[in-house]
């Protein structure tokens, strides 16, 4: 029933319960009368007893308290940490889990399926009702069916997913309140300041990064929150809603450090590793070559294949934050997590902003012109056959295939699947010669550029 539909039903059956003066003054029934008179009495009474009256709003928004405000401010900070901690002891500790894996290893350790435990719904609804409240409030029906949907059993599920599943959301409870201590102004989300003194006194309990050299911990802190921010807070807002952290996986990648047997290949695979964090500022020093702790455009173009566009270059440092035309750590890693995660949205959108030379939320072909240019001269650097713009442009065209024939959005980019290709072969020649060589195969004179 749409909208209009449901108003003018009810108006209907409104009309037929009261009766409409001819001012249009909407007339009670007697016996209801009585009974709006008596309230609205009783009001009007108990408004002049608190010597108010129907002109005066009551106050229902109270902002909160600023860090100024010492003494409200604390002692609110006081009751959010108690009520934090008064949750933390809620929940299941890891002899309550315990337990729980002895029960099911009990009940239900002569139902196999392939050498797995696994356990009936009815069984799984008795078995609810008899733990603690605590483990009802997560063994409910539509866990049973989330956990049926991965099951290989009709009408079962396995015991251990379900163990799994309880410490998951135990973990995840966890995190979230611990997270929460860092929430100062307790409105759900995490400044960058936040995430770093969170991140900062996590590290000691990361056995991974237990060699890791204390002055390094401050670019090891900037190295972990930049990824956070760059790809959960894409609109630079300075701040991350706390859910949104327990969502993502990058959490569960930074709690993967506290296993000290971890293979040396998936460390190298973490970003939040410290062969990784180490990596990434190695780089950051070698690019540096006038060793003043910032990155001109001429040493940036060291970067990767070192074939990134002179155009595209000049584009990055006026758009992004620079210091004196030069750019620091914290936006040298945004500028290394588009380049090297460039099949993500995220990363695209920060490549297409870049490209978006008007910042019109589309490109023409005179944009692609534009940039079309720098390859034009690496084209020229390095004696290779010309490849002239209108055949580029209209590949992209047809790669992309816009709604509107004349202009490319980002959704159009998005769309298509084609996005990291498409802007790669703008901005980076060492990209643009291994896409229109793709079938010959065909080399550069120097085969560095194609590392």
């Amino acid at each position: 029933m749409k909208f209009r539909d449901f108003i003018l039903e009810r108006a209907k059956k409104l009309d037929e319960r009261t009766n409409i003066t001819s001012n249009g003054a909407r007339k009670l029934p007697e016996c209801e009368e009585n009974t709006e008179i008596s309230k609205n009495t009783s009001c009007h009474e108990n408004l002049e007893r608190q010597g108010g009256n129907y002109r005066v709003i009551p106050k229902f928004y109270h902002p909160t308290p600023r860090p100024v405000e010492s003494l409200m401010y604390k002692l609110r900070e006081h009751v959010r940490t108690l009520f934090l901690k008064k949750q933390s002891e809620m929940l299941l500790n890891n002899a309550d889990l315990k337990t729980f894996w002895m029960i099911l290893e009990n009940q239900f350790s002569r139902r196999t399926h392939n050498g797995e435990l696994y356990i009936t719904f009815s069984d799984y609804i008795n078995l609810s009702s008899t733990l603690k409240p605590v483990y009802r409030r997560m063994l409910t029906v539509m866990a049973f069916a989330r956990l049926q949907s991965i099951s290989s059993l009709p009408g079962k599920i396995s015991v251990i997913s379900l163990f799994n599943y309880v410490m998951r959301k135990v973990w995840i409870q966890q995190t979230r309140i611990s997270l929460s201590l860092y929430d100062h102004n307790g409105l759900g989300y995490l400044r960058e300041s936040d995430l770093e003194s969170y991140i900062l006194e996590l590290i000691p309990t990361l056995l991974q990064l237990k060699g890791l050299e204390k002055t390094f911990y401050s670019f090891y802190v900037c190295t972990a929150v930049r990824k956070f921010f760059f790809f959960l807070d894409p609109a630079r807002t300075g701040k991350i809603r706390v859910r949104d952290i327990l969502s993502h996986s990058f959490l569960d990648e930074l709690m993967e450090l506290r296993d000290d047997e971890s293979p040396k290949d998936s460390q190298e695979l973490n970003w939040f590793s410290a062969p990784s964090a180490l990596s990434v500022y190695g780089h950051y020093l070698n690019l540096d070559k006038d060793h003043n702790g910032m990155l001109s455009k001429a040493e940036l173009m060291g970067y990767g294949s070192g074939t990134l566009t002179s155009v595209f270059l000049d584009r990055l440092f006026s758009e992004c934050l620079t210091y004196e035309g030069e750019m620091d750590y914290k936006t040298y890693l945004d500028f290394v997590l588009a380049m090297e995660n460039r099949t993500e949205i995220q990363s695209q959108q920060y490549i297409f902003r870049l490209l978006d030379l008007h910042q019109r939320g589309f490109l023409t072909p005179s944009d692609l012109k534009f940039f079309f240019k720098g390859i034009e001269e690496q084209m020229a650097a390095h004696c290779v056959e010309t490849v002239h713009f209108d055949d580029l442009k209209d590949e992209i065209y047809d790669m992309v295939n816009p709604k509107n024939p004349t202009q490319i959005t980002f959704a159009d980019t998005a769309r298509c699947g084609q996005g990291p290709t498409m802007m790669s072969i703008l901005i980076e020649f060492h990209k643009f010669w291994s896409y229109e060589n793709r079938e010959a195969k065909s080399e550069l004179p120097d085969d560095k550029y194609l590392q």
